[in-house]
């Protein structure tokens, strides 16, 4: 029997088919699974993993690794939660298609929808393409920490084809939708994995103008599709409007897109409070399309709250649109620490009210009886009476006060929850109904994306830990999670090649140690380009990660194996 480059002894195995684990080694030779049984050989090195789950690499589809990719090999915060691949390109937001001359404006789009720092982009990205195929080529130079694949994000390309106009939001003449149809056939002929776009009300530019995609034609969208279903392959990603009075329009337009193309289309969906059963209409609206067989429409969920972390170190905190918060926000963190001790600072502080209209998200900074302290394992789940309203009442001081003190614990380190979504009724039941909905798919994770507030890219770790292990109500089964982790999204983008652990697929494989699986606190890191801000999350209880075959992660520590390439969709 021919030696193999490595196996895996010992461990139980969960395919990602959703069967029963069992006990068996793997067998892996030039990157692919070579067999899996009882006996399958030696192997060149082998690992015990004995006690320990193997699963399939994770399939995340559903970040904003767009400059990342092209300045990192490592494309964390989401290679160290054992995600193997991931899709680029969401949103309908990116920087290909671009022309020299939009670039600005393009990073300007980015600055705002995912709040990601101008100089941040503007220190890291190359700029050495400018069509959709010279982007996937200049990817393809490049090796990471996970495989990459892409969408072709809308608002570039309009941007592209009608220049201002389409800045500007212009509707698209008959030539100006004949041309994205081009680039999209020209696209998907490069590789890309479909189209992707948002009409969503709270995507703004960084100058607080609508993006390009917003409120397009839906007659330009379908034109689209169609270009789309013409390359056989390929799927839709979109971010409709589903909380405002028309909700139902941009429903029917996904109906267009898929009937129209063939394809199936994802789109994101969440519990908000102001309308906590809007996501079950939704789904039962869809319900009779998806059983026709036009080609799904799936919601895109996530499996906690979509939350904010608050405090001194991050983007934005209860005080944020105080004057005398703002006078000292860009202090470094010690500096800022020393004054608000200060018992005269504080004082006038808390008696300050914001003197600003904030946005939605700044608004609910200071809905006391939605805001959590994180502890040393953060709760994605608080009860009632571990709210910022509860605890104040419990200490006899207000809300205000309790939260000014509580950011200066840990000298300025400490963070705050704020959920957004997913948490209307102070549960995650609605969550759960949500992924065990047969038309859902679980993402957005947003990894990549709102560096300084959001740090939601390790949600396969609270899937395997809290969904299947420390969850008090209901649970997951550990092959259902390990399945809506990879092979449902694998299966949703058409990669055949992985998501299952199966003889002849890619070897993308994590080794998890089930019962010492946890995440830590957030915590801020300046690691980017220029010394940006990010918000970093430690997960434990992964001993091994690999892409191909290789090992990335041993431990959780980044061996500095770059097997990760571009996915050219074939």
């Amino acid at each position: 029997m021919v030696e193999a480059d490595l196996v895996i002894r010992g461990g139980t195995i969960v395919d990602g088919q959703g069967g029963e684990p069992f006990e068996a080694d793997i067998a892996i030779m030039g990157g692919r699974i070579a067999a899996i049984g009882a006996d399958v050989g030696r192997g060149r090195e082998e690992i015990d993993a004995r006690d320990l789950l193997v699963t399939p690499g994770f399939v995340d589809v559903h970040t904003h690794y767009d400059g990342q990719v092209t300045r990192s090999d490592s494309l964390v915060p989401s290679a160290d939660d054992g995600v193997t691949t991931i899709v680029i390109g969401n949103c309908g937001v990116g920087f290909a298609p671009c022309r020299p001359e939009d670039r600005e404006a393009l990073v300007n789009v980015m600055e705002g929808v995912e709040d990601i720092p101008e100089a941040v982009m503007a220190k890291g990205l190359p700029w050495n393409w400018e069509s959709f195929p010279d982007y996937l080529k200049s990817l393809e130079a490049r090796a990471w920490d996970a495989d990459v694949g892409a969408y072709i994000p809308h608002s570039p390309l309009r941007v592209y084809a009608m220049g201002q106009r389409g800045l500007d939001r212009e509707p698209a003449t008959a030539a100006d939708v004949a041309r994205m149809a081009d680039l999209v056939a020209e696209g998907m002929a490069a590789g890309a994995l479909g189209f992707a776009t948002s009409r969503s009300l709270v995507h703004r530019r960084g100058d607080g103008a609508f993006i390009p995609s917003f409120q397009a034609d839906s007659d330009e969208l379908v034109a689209i599709a169609r270009s789309v279903g013409d390359a056989g392959r390929g799927v839709l990603q979109m971010i409709p409007n589903l909380d405002t009075a028309d909700w139902s329009s941009d429903l029917d337009l996904m109906k267009r897109m898929t009937s129209a193309s063939g394809r199936p289309l994802t789109y994101s969906l969440a519990q908000w409070s102001t309308d906590p059963q809007g996501w079950r209409r939704t789904m039962d609206a869809l319900a009779e399309h998806n059983r026709s067989g036009a080609g799904p429409v799936l919601a895109q969920v996530f499996p906690r709250p979509m939350g904010a972390m608050c405090g001194l170190s991050t983007s934005a905190n209860a005080f944020s649109h105080c004057a005398s918060y703002r006078a000292i926000a860009d202090r470094l963190l010690a500096e800022k620490v020393a004054i608000m001790r200060d018992p005269a600072f504080r004082a006038r502080l808390i008696a300050e009210e914001p003197d600003e209209t904030p946005t939605p998200l700044h608004r609910l900074l200071r809905t006391w009886d939605n805001i959590y302290p994180l502890g040393a394992e953060p709760d994605y789940e608080p009860s009632p009476d571990q709210s910022i309203a509860a605890l104040a009442t419990k200490r006899g001081v207000s809300p205000v006060e309790l939260v000014y003190d509580l950011m200066l614990e840990q000298d300025g380190h400490t963070l705050i929850l704020m959920p957004f979504s997913n948490y209307a009724e102070k549960s995650l039941d609605p969550a759960l109904a949500m992924m065990r909905d047969p038309y859902s798919i679980v993402g957005l994770g947003d990894g990549g994306a709102h560096y300084g507030i959001i740090c939601d890219a390790s949600y396969p770790t609270t899937m395997l830990a809290y969904w299947t292990r420390d969850r008090a109500g209901e649970q997951l089964t550990i092959p259902a999670a390990v399945k809506a982790l990879s092979a449902d999204n694998a299966d949703f983008l058409g990669l055949r090649d992985r998501g299952r652990l199966t003889p002849g697929l890619k070897a993308d494989i994590n080794l998890i140690d089930h019962g010492a699986l946890r995440l830590h606190t957030p915590h801020v890191v300046h690691d980017l380009p220029g010394g940006g801000r990010r918000l970093a999350q430690q997960a434990t209880g992964y001993r091994a990660t690999m892409v191909s075959g290789i090992i990335t992660r041993r431990d959780g520590a980044d061996t500095g194996a770059r097997p990760g390439r571009l996915i050219r969709a074939a």
